[in-house]
């Protein structure tokens, strides 16, 4: 009896055990369990011996990677919705399928851009700061460590894809009145849904908010979609909140107007340089005009698992030669 092969597939960083342990019974799986990022030379690697590779949004694939003339790799399956570490295109043009894992992360990343809606006008790290650095509080006071209230503030959504109408729902629920700018309109159902208010101008939009949430995918046309002239047009009461990708916003320019009081402040959980944190926006996040996370929208055990069985099922569907269901193509982006 002939013993078929599994393929190899090589896992760039270390999932939940679980999916580990289903994709070790299922493939010849090649884990990483010291879950430090493989350097160029063993991307190329994994091109050229793996039969899938399972990258995540710190594997920058680029045509020069990928375009291996011995390469073996056929599908790349990537752990996570965004496929900006992936040249799609190069890889199409190799004949080599690209998946990823869609509508898994949505709740999760909306609960915490609504977490950073209210933290940064509500000085809510600054406030926890002050009791665990061992401050000496001499309690309550009708004037001491003051925010602003989000409930009746206009609040100003960059892309109104699953993730942007999860934020308005949640912020809608907060009080919030609901304005969205998008490549187009969603359907009159959502827009009635969620009384939200469509803008055909960013510019226009963006100078009347009092909160900005960036919620759209990263693109070469959404790189600094929030440019500098952009930024400039937000009024200087107004928070800006990102949880989408660090690369849609001029981060050096944020950093000078908050820091010039041109805008109050920003709860910031993606950074342009990534991992690299301006060492200005940690200055003002212990200032209390910013709040920081390390990239944790989506970091849920739930969510974390979702993603890996969405990897298995696009391997799987892949090896028994159908269509991926969550493939994706150069059009869609």
């Amino acid at each position: 009896m002939t013993v078929r092969k599994k393929p190899l597939v090589v896992v760039t960083r270390k999932l939940p055990d679980s999916i580990e342990t289903r994709m070790r019974e299922l493939f010849d799986a090649r884990l990483n369990l010291e879950d430090q990022p493989l350097s160029q030379e063993q991307l190329v690697d994994a091109v050229r011996t793996a039969d899938i590779l399972v990258p995540t949004v710190t594997d920058e694939l680029t045509e020069a990677v990928l375009n291996q003339p011995d390469r073996k790799l056929r599908l790349i399956a990537n752990f996570g919705n965004g496929v900006d570490n992936i040249d799609v295109t190069a890889a199409h043009e190799l004949g080599i399928t690209v998946t990823n894992t869609p509508k898994v992360l949505t709740e999760d990343t909306a609960d915490m851009t609504m977490a950073l809606i209210l933290a940064v006008p509500r000085r809510l790290a600054e406030g926890a700061r002050f009791i665990t650095e061992g401050k000496d509080w001499a309690g309550w006071s009708p004037t001491w460590m003051l925010g602003h209230r989000i409930g009746g503030k206009r609040l100003g959504i960059v892309g109104m894809g699953r993730i942007g109408q999860a934020v308005a729902r949640r912020a809608r629920a907060f009080g919030l009145q609901i304005h969205y700018h998008n490549r187009r309109p969603v359907a009159p159902k959502i827009e009635e849904e969620l009384g939200a208010t469509y803008w055909e101008s960013l510019d226009q939009m963006l100078a009347r908010m009092d909160i900005i949430s960036v919620n759209c995918p990263h693109t070469p046309a959404t790189f600094h979609l929030l440019s500098a002239r952009r930024l400039k047009l937000i009024r200087k009461d107004a928070y800006v909140v990102n949880t989408a990708r660090g690369e849609v916003i001029d981060e050096e320019t944020l950093t000078k107007l908050i820091e010039a009081g041109e805008i109050a402040g920003a709860g910031l959980d993606v950074f342009e340089h990534e991992p690299a944190v301006s060492p200005k926006l940690v200055r003002l996040a212990r200032s209390g005009k910013a709040v920081l996370l390390p990239h944790m929208g989506s970091a849920t055990i739930e969510g974390r698992v979702e993603m890996g069985e969405k990897v298995i099922i696009n391997i799987r569907t892949f090896l028994d030669g159908h269509k991926p269901p969550d493939r994706v193509l150069p059009g869609m982006l």
